[in-house]
């Protein structure tokens, strides 16, 4: 669908733009429904909402919710695009059952446990040692209070110099100080059965994406979400992100038949984080969504 991007990062989780520049920055491009999908927070959105009812842009809530696996098939964080009517955003309880549930998964406490696995594993006098100092947690946590991967790796890279290379062998999937993020997909499910939320499951295939890439450093392959698909659908996901820049043609020929064959909604998005090395904003590549946006306008009156 021209004009449409649902899958977009601000300041407030790892975005390099605020809210509003997101928004105007999707105007500029001619950009007509944009969704904005931080991870584990919804902070930003009376900002773009703000914006974009001033510039008549339409503006759907939404919150990238990190789910954490611990088991033999993968051991590793996934995520779910979870989206709903403005509204909630002035439902208190909403706003507290949101936020207690994805707040378990992110935080200080996982900051620093990631902080002193890596110090132990790589740290001077680790059993791995590349830094020639330990991390500290404040050169993390300064970064966002909403602490990501990507700030882990922003800290590695300004204040200990460490090359792509390093820094994925440190904070990959693969890592002997690898600390997953996230709730478990059970008290994930509690949330969708009780509140009007369309949850979709994000980039199913880019972890089988056949170039460079660093999504394979943190997602597994499109063979083992599949294999994972049943248990995101008896927690309630409806719908799959089919259009992704992370996805090849062969891989978006494929998720529509499966959408289509587990009547599930297809969306799409950038996932766009900056300016420079991830996907910037378009509607470029960005397909028949139409089916989602209807869904979405029935949950108006499941509230």
């Amino acid at each position: 669908m021209p004009g449409t991007d649902l899958h977009l990062h601000s300041t407030f989780s790892d975005g390099d733009m605020t809210p509003a520049e997101l928004v105007r920055e999707a105007c500029l491009i001619g950009l007509s429904t944009l969704a904005i999908t931080d991870h584990d927070t919804v902070a930003g959105l009376p900002e773009a909402i703000a914006e974009a009812d001033r510039l008549s842009i339409r503006l759907i809530p939404g919150i990238e919710i990190t789910v954490r696996f611990a088991t033999k098939t993968f051991t590793g964080s996934l995520h779910v695009l979870a989206y709903f009517h403005r509204r909630l955003l002035e439902d208190a309880d909403f706003l507290e059952a949101l936020k207690g549930t994805v707040s378990e998964g992110r935080g200080p406490a996982l900051v620093e446990e990631r902080v002193v696995r890596i110090n132990r594993e790589f740290g001077p006098g680790g059993r791995k040692p590349l830094l020639r100092r330990k991390l500290r947690t404040e050169e993390v946590s300064a970064l966002s209070d909403n602490a990501s991967r990507r700030h882990f790796a922003m800290a590695l890279a300004e204040g200990h110099g460490l090359s792509k290379e390093k820094i994925g062998r440190i904070m990959g999937n693969d890592s002997p100080a690898y600390v997953p993020s996230g709730v478990p997909l059970e008290r994930l499910a509690d949330f969708f059965r009780n509140r009007p939320v369309v949850p979709v499951l994000a980039h199913p295939a880019a972890g089988s994406y056949p170039g460079e890439s660093h999504y394979r450093e943190v997602l597994p392959p499109l063979s083992t979400v599949e294999k994972l698909l049943p248990q995101f659908l008896a927690a309630g996901v409806s719908g799959l992100e089919v259009y992704y820049p992370g996805h090849t043609p062969g891989h978006v020929e494929h998720l529509l038949e499966l959408a289509d064959e587990l009547g599930l909604v297809v969306t799409g998005g950038s996932d766009c984080h900056d300016r420079e090395s991830r996907p910037m904003m378009g509607p470029g590549f960005v397909g028949d969504v139409s089916g989602f946006l209807a869904l979405l306008d029935e949950t108006v009156s499941l509230e």
